[in-house]
């Protein structure tokens, strides 16, 4: 198809970014000369390349019509028209079509070679014309693709880009979490270009893509090049570096698996992020027609026993405890785009800085730079696919083909080590065969079936959410029980929020009360990683987005919540609460046995010299799995429970002790036949009570007795206690 030849250009008088409620230090760096200038695709490198990225001419028109005569103005590439970087700031809506339009010039010395261009992502429907001739179309919001352009291109001279892009949004497409009406936890969209717009020349044949397979078990990588062209009399040659060593070398027939030998392997870890340097070079007997560079992180992702007998999630065959945060990929002023690679990087470092050691990068999916700096810095990754509705036949194809897409595009990041294929429930279908179509893929890295809600018992993980938590799936043999969402603690900071209204799962009236809760959260965590077989937590969330306030940072990325160094010692565990603490452990320290009866029983039931013999017993804590907070060893389900322990004391505190409680929902608390403690409602954690004084007086060197009744109406319930010193 040709296009009639366009009119000239008509330039605005000058771009800047439209004012916005927030905004980024780094915005400050963007310019029109200066926009995202590193090289795009860090997995695949060749030296020559042209940058599209800069000012373009954009309309927005009615669908159906035609490319535009004339055009509005200059947009700002690669942010999405709805963003403050962009110059526009315009909603578009699904009757409507944004074009944009550039020229550009070949450099001479590319004369001879395939002429590539590349898109990061366009959201959602681009077509492409240059100089008239329509190069192609894409469907998907996320992934990269690329036309070869050669036979559109005029011999020398200026030639003209266009692009169209439909972006209906709340179509049924994968959208994640942008909606045409944002509130809550949905967010203003990103239409069109919102990633690099590239130039490559590239040889014909010359090499099209690399899937490289860490293989730490056989101290090997498999590598796999393959063509764009003929194959007939060519031949790879692969090399690997160490710190700029040569330590391995293969050669064989492109399109299959050569294996680099890699002796006394350096695994990649996040405490160890080391990187091999790889070069693939394409030959045709001592004639070499193509060569890319790349780089390779030798890391095992695996379920084994642990020492309590359950299934954990190991790295290079050791247990690590991945704890991480819920990382949206919102930006004030870009939207789904970070306003500089700075930026980008800063985001992950700050992570690791707080002290986590994973990012679940949720609904959404990055550009390749984000992620090769997760490479660099040593961050973990579980890589979400972005959600749609799947509601109808064509939307499921097209969510299909946008997974696979997701996995082969950033299979080669070592720092990936799960994908997670739904979110809750959002647009949940055929669960067991697409992790069946995954494992095809990629049997490399874990698969999460379902990230809250509904579990369909396949994949290496059962995921709960727990607001505000935490809480842990029943662990298993095989699967590992992991957290995938809890926290949620919001905090307005004035000055740093989207608009006025703002919310978060959980309110904090301040700073310090955000920090105390925050610990809390986290003590709870690492006993259920110790004594629940949990196996990893998502902390909700890295970063407050537009209304919603529950991140550790603002929207800004320019306050802290939690100071740093606070952040850094809850995260390091200086803050956990430990056996040595307590006078009388809870199930968070070390689970006891209680005795406990669900039947009324006689008035003297809670006094030192009750006979419980005839009770059941029962490991602490007791009641019903999903409540929040709950380490639940014995069922109970009932409306009353009745529970006595006895414990001794050397000799009786100087100071009283603390209750430590957990209970959902009313309860009595005695202490020696006393009156310890009578609290309504319920918690949602482990709380610290004051002892009646009374009670505090009846604790004794010897025998002393515990007893509780916990009653339950409606929704979790849990009981729970100890005493924690003072």
């Amino acid at each position: 198809m040709l296009l009639a030849t366009l009119t000239p250009w008509f330039p605005a008088a000058g771009w800047q970014p439209v004012k916005t409620p927030l905004s980024t230090r780094w915005a400050q760096a963007v310019t029109p000369r200066e926009v995202l200038p590193e090289y795009p695709r860090p997995t695949m490198t060749r030296p020559e390349w042209l940058n599209l990225n800069g000012l373009w001419d954009y309309a927005i028109q009615p669908l159906d019509d035609p490319p535009p005569s004339r055009f509005a103005g200059e947009i700002l590439v690669p942010f999405p028209v709805e963003s403050s970087l962009s110059g526009v700031m315009q909603a578009i809506d699904e009757n409507q079509t944004l074009w944009c339009r550039r020229a550009f010039e070949i450099p001479p010395r590319w004369a001879g070679r395939r002429v590539r261009l590349h898109f990061g992502a366009a959201d959602w429907k681009a077509t492409v014309w240059v100089n008239g001739r329509l190069c192609g179309t894409h469907r998907g919001g996320y992934d990269a693709f690329e036309f070869d352009i050669t036979p559109a291109l005029r011999p020398d001279g200026k030639q003209e880009l266009l692009v169209g892009i439909w972006d209906p949004t709340d179509w049924d497409q994968p959208r994640g979490k942008q909606s045409r009406k944002p509130e809550g936890i949905f967010y203003t969209p990103s239409s069109g270009l919102w990633q690099t717009v590239w130039l490559e020349p590239v040889p014909a044949p010359g090499i099209e893509s690399l899937r490289l397979v860490p293989d730490l078990d056989h101290q090997q990588a498999l590598v796999t090049v393959n063509l764009a062209g003929r194959a007939r009399g060519l031949r790879v040659e692969a090399r690997c570096y160490s710190n700029g060593v040569a330590v391995a070398h293969a050669q064989g027939l492109p399109g299959n698996e050569l294996a680099l030998s890699l002796p006394n392997p350096r695994p990649w870890s996040p405490e160890d992020p080391f990187l091999y340097d790889l070069k693939f070079v394409l030959k045709s007997n001592a004639t070499t027609l193509d060569a890319v560079d790349s780089y390779l992180g030798l890391r095992k992702i695996a379920i084994q026993t642990g020492p309590d007998g359950l299934a954990r999630i190991f790295l290079n065959h050791q247990f690590l405890f991945q704890w991480g945060v819920l990382d949206q990929g919102f930006w004030p002023d870009g939207l789904y785009t970070a306003p500089t690679d700075a930026a980008l990087k800063s985001d992950l470092e700050t992570i690791k800085q707080m002290g986590f050691n994973m990012a679940r990068k949720h609904v959404k999916v990055e550009p390749e730079r984000w992620y090769y700096w997760c490479d660099k810095l040593g961050l973990m990754v579980w890589q979400d696919m972005p959600s749609g509705n799947n509601g109808t036949e064509e939307s499921k194809r097209q969510f299909e083909i946008e997974l696979q897409r997701l996995i082969t595009g950033r299979f080669n990041h070592p720092s990936i080590v799960m994908w997670v294929l739904f979110n809750e429930g959002w647009g949940q279908y055929d669960t067991e065969r697409l992790v069946k179509l995954i494992k095809q893929i990629d049997a490399t890295r874990l698969v999460n079936n379902a990230s809250g809600w509904s579990d369909f018992h396949v994949g290496e993980v059962m995921d709960t959410h727990e607001y505000p938590g935490p809480g842990r799936p029943r662990a298993e043999a095989t699967r590992a029980a992991v957290l995938g969402e809890f926290g949620g603690l919001g905090l307005p900071i004035e000055g740093h929020t989207w608009s006025k209204n703002s919310w978060g799962y959980v309110g904090m009236a301040d700073s310090y009360r955000l920090m105390k809760h925050f610990s809390k959260l986290f003590t709870g965590v690492w006993h259920l990683k110790n004594a629940g077989g949990l196996s990893a937590a998502v902390y909700t969330q890295f970063t407050d987005v537009e209304t919603e306030c529950n991140g550790l940072l603002t929207y800004d990325r320019a306050v802290f919540k939690v100071g740093l160094p606070d952040l850094q010692n809850i995260n390091g565990g200086q803050w956990i609460l430990n056996l040595n603490q307590f006078l009388v452990p809870t199930a968070q320290q070390q689970p006891a046995t209680w005795k406990y009866t669900l039947s009324p029983p006689p008035a003297n039931w809670f006094q030192p010299g009750f006979d419980a013999s005839a009770w059941s017993s029962g490991l602490s804590g007791f009641g019903v799995d999903g409540t929040p907070g709950a380490l639940v060893n014995t069922s109970w389900n009932t409306a009353d429970i009745w529970l006595v322990r006895h414990f001794s004391l050397s000799e009786a505190p100087a100071t009283p002790p603390l209750l430590w409680l957990h209970h959902d929902e009313d309860a009595e608390v005695y202490l020696n036949g006393v009156l310890a403690c009578a609290v309504k409602g319920y918690t949602a954690d482990y709380e610290d009570f004051p002892l009646s004084p009374a009670a505090a007086a009846a604790l004794k060197a010897g025998e002393n007795t515990l007893a509780i009744h916990c009653r339950q109406t409606i929704g979790g319930q849990y009981i729970d206690a100890g005493l924690l010193k003072r």
